[in-house]
């Protein structure tokens, strides 16, 4: 699959959140990376690829500052959808993260890398409606800094229906969204708050160096 441009891309954007994993399990196999950060988006998703596409590596960023209830849901979801989160450590020994200024560090940039090293396509919990600098995110872009495709299932969903599903199929979730943080990093940078605003908290900062260099089906990379 690493031969694909963006203009091979198909458009996904009328699949539900099921079919788009589905395509990607069936397309990339073990080659598909899902990053798994245990927010309520990955709450869903990793219920979808433990069912739909169970070759899927899933993988976490250890950072060494998680919240404690980070912790918890990890281990929550490897024992509901009988899975194993394989860890890539950003952590720094002797130098711990302590606030805003750190967070998307070189660390946690390479061990990103390291997570996709090899991997044909990964997987992500992007939304719409997030925040303005993800509006415009499709169920399939391309990764122009990788060269792969990257799956966003659940680019057309809101809150309340990343709730209802949870509830439906009585999903495990981090127990901080039930303290008013709505999107949850690294301990040091991370305070209540909804949407994304309780993230980088007094930073200029407004999206994870995580994921940048996307395009849309179609687009020029450039």
């Amino acid at each position: 699959m690493r031969g694909l441009t963006p203009t091979d891309l198909p458009d996904l954007d009328a699949l539900g959140v099921d079919e788009v994993i589905a395509h990607a399990g069936e397309q990339h196999g073990n080659g598909l990376v899902l990053l798994c950060s245990f927010q309520k988006e990955e709450s869903v998703l990793v219920d979808a690829v433990a069912r739909l596409a169970p070759k899927t590596r899933i993988v976490t960023i250890d950072t060494g500052v998680l919240f404690p209830e980070t912790l918890a849901a990890w281990k929550a979801f490897e024992d509901r959808f009988g899975v194993r989160v394989e860890v890539e450590d950003a952590s720094r020994a002797g130098n711990p993260w302590t606030g805003p200024a750190d967070c998307c560090g070189v660390e946690k940039v390479a061990a990103l890398e390291r997570a996709l090293a090899g991997a044909s396509a990964w997987v992500t919990g992007i939304r719409r409606e997030q925040s303005p600098t993800r509006a415009d995110a499709r169920k399939l872009e391309w990764d122009a800094k990788r060269g792969i495709p990257k799956y966003n299932p659940l680019a057309d969903w809101t809150d309340k229906d990343l709730w209802r599903h949870i509830a439906e199929r009585d999903l495990p979730y981090h127990e901080l969204h039930d303290q008013g943080y709505a999107s949850i990093g690294c301990a040091p940078c991370t305070l209540p708050g909804s949407g994304r605003e309780g993230r980088w908290a007094g930073q200029d900062k407004t999206e994870c160096g995580l994921h940048v260099e996307s395009v849309s089906p179609g687009a020029e990379i450039g």
